[in-house]
């Protein structure tokens, strides 16, 4: 016992570290997983999240489902970001090509947004990713939809009047009635100030286990008019089992844009050297791992965690939950896997590497997929069961070590594929956008505000009174 505490005194200090625990019970809300401190700052406050809710059917009068991609641009020049998301919209894999795109056109206000659908029904063939860029050069962010059913599509952005005007599509010869896109991005591979659109195709939108037929990861060139559907031109950089990434990252650091590519099937990821020169050119790489990981590359960020220089590749590991592998001097070499931590039973898939406690380290905010029923709650809930969980891990200062984490909000039904982060409402924190499936009619768009206070709170404080109901840490 230390000089000067009685067993009064301990007594008080017991209870006093048992708070952050029994706010959160006491409000019907997840407290900090078990056995974990309690989310504060760097400046000694204590860290919470309010949900906001942007997009769903009963903010927007549409009926979203399976919420999957998302970006943010500001699309109009109005001085305010708006943000263009993609909805499946089912829930089961039925074959029928429906979708949704929508856009949440954005104002000073954070929890004011004018909501439009960009496009549904067969065009919109379960849509599940999106990428944002001027692609006519005409100053105006264009957009491109990868659809699970099973096509790219292009839609030319109208400029200012475009909350009033039709914007004009076209599906690029190229890529109909091909297979399932399931991701797709832009990047400007020669440096000539016009992206190329870089896009992974799966073959099938739920290929059969034990497949070997082979797919696409490929870019196209555009022509001078996108809307010319039949002059995008596709080159294959691979076919590999079931591609399920294609995404653009400077990994070598020499100045321009690689690709980072996964194969679901084959469990396993490579990158694209970019060797342009007078044409754009590309050399496949295999990344090996150490310790082995079991790994498909459909999630991956990007930032030196090392502190040597070289970029890193955060990543899910089918067995260890989210992880990071360290790049070797040379990019060839074994890359070493450094665990970042799980949040079983739950799925871990969607993250993003950011410095939620502004201590100037990079920690990682996660979500995971719930199992079905995608359109009710399970009464009976067995202890393996599959939750739609948010949390984030703490950088522990060396990212070797043991990440600390945080957990914000269990549901029965969730799906977390993406985040962005952005400080929406200027308060200097990290805010997150992000959207949820699984959840009918939950699915949508929403944003996590970070809430600073000095004293602690319950971890999680959801926007809707009715809601799938939240469980209990496993």
């Amino acid at each position: 016992m230390r000089p000067g505490l009685n067993w009064k005194s301990l007594l008080v200090l017991a209870s006093l570290a048992l708070l952050p625990a029994l706010v959160g019970i006491a409000a019907g809300e997840p407290s900090q997983s078990s056995g974990a401190p309690v989310a504060r700052a760097a400046d000694g406050s204590y860290i919470s999240w309010r949900e906001h809710i942007i997009d769903d059917l009963a903010v927007g009068g549409v009926a979203l489902a399976g919420s999957d991609g998302l970006e943010m641009a500001d699309l109009d020049k109005d001085g305010h970001l708006d943000i263009v998301s993609v909805h499946e919209s089912d829930t089961t894999y039925d074959g029928v090509p429906d979708g949704h795109v929508r856009i949440a056109y954005g104002s000073d206000d954070p929890d004011a947004w004018d909501l439009y659908t960009l496009a549904e029904g067969e065009e919109a063939g379960a849509a599940e990713d999106v990428a944002i860029g001027d692609m006519n050069g005409d100053g105006y962010p264009d957009v491109v939809v990868a659809c699970e059913l099973a096509h790219l599509i292009y839609f030319e952005n109208p400029g200012a009047k475009g909350r009033a005007a039709r914007w004009e599509r076209v599906i690029p010869v190229s890529t109909r009635d091909r297979g399932s896109y399931i991701r797709v991005f832009l990047a400007d591979f020669d440096d000539d100030g016009r992206p190329e659109v870089v896009a992974a195709n799966k073959g099938g939108q739920n290929p059969p286990r034990g497949t070997t037929e082979t797919h696409p990861v490929s870019w196209f060139a555009l022509p001078d008019d996108p809307l010319d559907g039949d002059a995008w031109v596709e080159h294959e950089l691979a076919r590999v089992v079931v591609p399920i990434n294609s995404q653009p990252f400077d990994l070598d650091g020499d100045g321009d844009l690689d690709v980072i590519g996964g194969s679901r099937m084959e469990r396993r990821i490579f990158w694209f050297e970019n060797v342009s020169d007078d044409a754009i050119a590309f050399v496949e790489h295999r990344i090996e791992i150490e310790p082995e990981a079991v790994v498909t590359g459909f999630n991956m960020d990007f930032a030196d965690l090392s502190g040597d220089g070289r970029v890193d590749v955060a990543i899910r590991d089918e067995r260890n939950g989210l992880s990071w592998l360290e790049q070797p001097a040379d990019p060839a070499g074994t890359w070493r896997q450094h665990t970042i931590g799980g949040l079983a039973p739950d799925r871990l898939v969607g993250f993003v590497l950011t410095d939620i406690n502004g201590d100037g380290r990079l920690d990682a905010f996660a979500g995971a997929y719930s199992q079905d029923p995608r359109d009710f709650d399970a009464t009976e809930i067995a202890p393996s069961h599959r939750a739609g969980r948010l949390a984030w891990f703490e950088h522990p200062g060396n990212p070797a070590g043991t990440w600390i984490r945080h957990d914000v909000s269990r549901r029965v039904r969730g799906m977390f594929d993406m985040f962005i982060v952005r400080d929406m409402d200027g308060d200097g924190d990290v805010d997150l956008i992000g959207t949820r499936g699984n959840s009918v009619p939950y699915d949508g768009v929403f944003w996590l505000e970070q809430v600073r206070t000095p004293e602690p709170r319950p971890a999680f404080h959801q926007a809707r009174e009715k809601e799938s109901r939240q469980l209990p840490l496993p």
